[in-house]
């Protein structure tokens, strides 16, 4: 692949996916991930009566592009029709007029609180159901044959686990969408402002095995003999073992251990799992051996922003504070439990295939499994015809040593921006603005201009915080990470989690104020700057770093390189 050519998938303009994925998707999964995607997106859409009915994901050279298609457009458009043809479209015809009022009703009845309900009540519970059905077969016993119907299941479950995320994307987003735009509206307060109002109401995003490791650590503090393991010289994985079968502490250490071990650290199968990380694992719990520490927080944050907010809409502010908070839990819910879970369990399948495949000489290693299709994986697990060492090792290159930056960020060309809502009918209008702030905020990133020294992006917690930056280029390096740094990364997913507790501060490339990185800056009462576009170029690994996340600034204090 040394001449690479990068050709629309199809008409119309597609932008590049730079803030969730920063490197080309595994060739196991990628085709199941875009064929659920738009599924999910659109079935949560439709509940709201959104005039944007689901973005079109596509693979070109294995890097995800995006191309947002709006409610009855034709496939392909390159933009929304003229504002008089849409004035009409959205006011006679009869499937947009019903669409229209399926949003006013979805609004009004409070449709998040229903699909709230149904997450804790059905589809969660049935989705951890799944996963623990998959998750306590033995994978090492299983026949060749068994191998690869297990490697099916695993692609086509993570496949529903997609669908399922996306299922409640609309329900993630709109109301934050419409907490941000009306808020805004009344007020000269900035996205950011508003989204710190959401503080403390999204438990998950401070780790999805929290309790577990909280009660691990305080297992570990009170047994003498535990923290002498903690600070041995045996390896990671060694002292997890020794720790696990204490009669102490073993039973919460084993309850961590079980909790994360299969748990995806991004959103793709060619991520690791926090059980391939065991140094990542004994670093969290020496440091929940430690305690939590005590965040400062701002309880005044809530009032001085409503005082702000003009006498006639501080009802309305209060209701929609108090309903954002609500379901804000789910921004990261959906994914921790769908295909956060089920993209571990596809890995640890593949690295099986992977291991068998390596041992009989027909790959160069086990992690290039990952990197071919399941009926390729199939076809060698049976002695069949398959693609040679090399070329799995090539794919496995690709995937590994390009990222977003090797991409152009559009196809065909720039997507047209959204039309004003004040086009649109009063029942569309309130809907729009909230999509259209909720992803200018996700995708978001500053324009201000960045120096050797200084980096600009997007403050979204307060303070300041100094500390060695650990630049993260994938998951393959979370096992440098140490408790206190400052992580540096493109972007980050809803399963870094394992890792954020030893964090003290965050910095990234992508990402708006509701990015991932955003929210669990704000959970964790840790500095945060996103959006600085160069943070991972500009800072060196090691270097000494100032993040001030009251003015959204990266000072460079020390080049770890001088």
């Amino acid at each position: 692949m040394d001449e690479v050519i990068f050709e629309a998938p199809g008409k119309g303009p597609w932008e590049l996916d730079s803030t969730h994925f920063s490197r080309p998707f595994a060739r196991s999964n990628g085709a199941a991930v875009i064929e659920a995607f738009p599924r999910g997106f659109a079935e949560g859409m439709a509940r709201y009566g959104m005039l944007l009915d689901y973005l079109q994901p596509a693979l070109v050279n294995g890097f995800l592009y995006m191309q947002p298609v709006a409610y009855l457009a034709p496939k392909g458009a390159s933009g929304p029709p003229p504002a008089p043809i849409l004035w009409l479209l959205t006011r006679l015809h009869p499937k947009m007029r019903a669409r229209i009022a399926t949003s006013v009703r979805a609004f009004e009845a409070k449709q998040w609180r229903e699909d709230l309900k149904t997450w804790d009540t059905q589809d969660k519970p049935a989705a951890i159901e799944q996963h623990k059905a998959i998750q306590v077969i033995d994978v090492t016993a299983l026949s060749d044959e068994g191998l690869i119907t297990h490697l099916e299941r695993c692609i086509e479950h993570g496949s529903r686990m997609v669908e399922l995320h996306h299922k409640y994307t609309a329900t993630a987003i709109v109301l934050t969408g419409d907490l941000i735009a009306q808020v805004v509206s009344w007020t000269d307060a900035s996205p950011g402002e508003v989204c710190g109002l959401l503080r403390g109401s999204s438990p998950i995003s401070k780790g999805f095995a929290a309790d577990e490791l909280v009660k691990a650590g305080d297992a570990l503090a009170a047994n003498d003999n535990a923290l002498a393991v903690l600070r041995s010289d045996a390896s990671s994985a060694e002292r997890i073992e020794a720790l696990s079968v204490d009669p102490d502490v073993g039973p919460a250490v084993r309850a961590y251990v079980e909790a994360v071990r299969y748990r995806s650290v991004g959103y793709d199968v060619g991520d690791l799992t926090a059980g391939e990380m065991p140094e990542v694992m004994l670093e969290a719990l020496t440091t929940a051996s430690a305690g939590t520490p005590t965040r400062p927080t701002d309880d005044t944050a809530l009032e001085t922003l409503r005082s702000r907010v003009p006498a006639e809409h501080r009802a309305q502010f209060d209701e929609l504070v108090a309903e954002a908070r609500l379901v804000n839990r789910l921004r990261d819910e959906r994914g921790v439990y769908s295909d956060g879970w089920a993209t571990g369990l596809a890995r640890r399948a593949l690295l099986e295939a992977g291991r068998r495949l390596h041992a009989r000489g027909l790959l160069l290693d086990p992690a290039h499994a990952v990197d071919l299709q399941v009926d390729e994986l199939s076809a060698l697990l049976r002695g069949q015809p398959g693609p040679s060492p090399a070329e799995a090792a090539a794919h496995h290159e690709w995937r590994t040593t390009h990222t977003s930056e090797d991409a152009p960020p559009f196809l065909n060309a720039m997507p047209a921006p959204p039309p004003p809502a004040e086009i649109l009918p009063a029942g569309a209008r309130r809907g729009a603005r909230a999509v259209d702030a909720a992803l200018a905020n996700l995708f978001g990133f500053s324009e201000a201009a960045n120096t050797d020294t200084v980096l600009h992006g997007l403050s979204v917690n307060a303070g300041t915080y100094e500390g060695t930056a650990r630049v993260i280029g994938s998951s393959a390096d979370f096992g440098r990470i140490r408790q206190g740094d400052v992580l540096v990364t493109r972007n980050t997913s809803p399963y870094f989690n394992v890792v954020l507790p030893l964090l003290g501060a965050i910095v990234t490339d992508r990402g708006g104020q509701l990015s991932h990185a955003a929210i669990v800056a704000r959970e964790y009462g840790i500095p945060g700057v996103v959006g600085t576009r160069e943070a991972t170029s500009v800072i060196g690994d090691g270097d000494r770093v100032r993040v001030d996340g009251t003015t959204g600034e990266v000072h460079v204090l020390v080049s770890a390189g001088s």
